[in-house]
């Protein structure tokens, strides 16, 4: 079953059991991929998906912080729970020792020596382990390994 099914069943699932955070939630989810195969035309595959759910991630997050320093935990809490739903349907997270691990070795395999090289690093980091840590970890990570 691809993700975009999962996501749809879920919904339906959803909607018998009255849980209208998570039916909303999904719907809004399903509304994001819908946009994206009419305005690109062309059938989403799970790589996709995946894509399309950690920026809906990062979205509730960001909003999360703008929520919690103006003090409106009704809105924060809200954010939070969509963000929960969103990471059920994302691939296991690195720790931050595997993503260290798997960083060094993809510097190693690029012969990346210092942070001039860290464009190298990332690009082929992204195209590993994108689904599997954030953008920003990566990032903080090989950072930390280059300098």
């Amino acid at each position: 079953m691809s993700l975009k099914e999962q996501i749809n069943n879920d919904i339906k699932t959803a909607m018998k059991e009255k849980n209208v955070s998570t039916r909303d939630a999904l719907r809004l989810l399903s509304s994001a991929m819908k946009q994206i195969e009419v305005d690109e035309r062309k059938e989403l595959s799970d790589d996709d998906i995946i894509k399309i759910i950690q920026k809906q991630v990062k979205q509730r997050n960001d909003a999360m912080i703008q929520y919690r320093d103006a003090g409106r935990e009704d809105l924060y809490e809200k954010e939070a729970a969509e963000a929960a739903i969103f990471e059920t349907y994302l691939p296991k997270q690195l720790s931050d020792e595997e993503l260290e691990n798997a960083l060094r070795t993809i510097i190693a395999e690029t012969g990346a020596e210092s942070m001039k090289d860290i464009g190298r690093v990332m690009g082929a980091a992204s195209k590993t382990l994108g689904a599997q840590a954030d953008g920003k970890r990566i990032n903080e990570c090989a950072k930390k390994i280059l300098s």
